[in-house]
């Protein structure tokens, strides 16, 4: 696979409808643009329709303002049989200064599923630079932490469902 395959890169001006009572763009607008550009990096990647498995580590370095053009770089990490993690990298750019901040980041797990709605398997991800190998491994990292963390809330759930409310 090329890098244009793996990788994607959209750029969107924010507007006042996105704004918080703050003034400033709102973290859950952030957060639909962050899964449309990770839904669009997978289905590029598989070819295929995928759905949102889960987004680990959403982290809100700083605040985007209104009027900032903000760019959502995405790239797949990490492919499983039927998953793949998607980091985002966002930079909001202030278009009268040129300055750009890094100011959030995020990691989502998307499933590749077919037209009945079932999950099916995706092409290998071919490593081709070290960038990619470093992200590669990170991602198994954060893999193994989710994995890790589903089956201690599990727990939880099942001890505190036999508790009564």
């Amino acid at each position: 696979m090329s890098k244009q395959e793996k990788t994607l890169t959209m750029t969107v001006l924010m507007t006042p409808d996105m704004a918080n009572f703050s003034g400033n763009v709102h973290g859950g607008s952030l957060l639909k643009l962050l899964d449309q550009v990770a839904y669009a990096c997978a289905a590029k990647y598989c070819k295929n329709y995928v759905v949102t498995a889960a987004l680990d580590q959403v982290f809100f370095k700083q605040q985007v303002n209104v009027g900032e053009l903000v760019s959502f770089f995405a790239r797949v990490n990490h492919v499983g049989r039927s998953s793949m993690e998607v980091g985002v990298k966002v930079v909001a750019e202030n278009l009268r200064t040129n300055e750009k901040r890094h100011t959030t980041s995020c990691y989502f797990t998307m499933v590749a599923i077919d037209e009945n709605g079932k999950s099916f398997e995706v092409p290998r991800l071919v490593l081709e630079t070290e960038a990619e190998r470093k992200h590669y491994v990170a991602a198994e990292l954060r893999r193994k932490m989710r994995q890790e963390s589903l089956e201690k809330s599990r727990a939880l759930y099942v001890e505190l469902s036999e508790e009564e409310f």
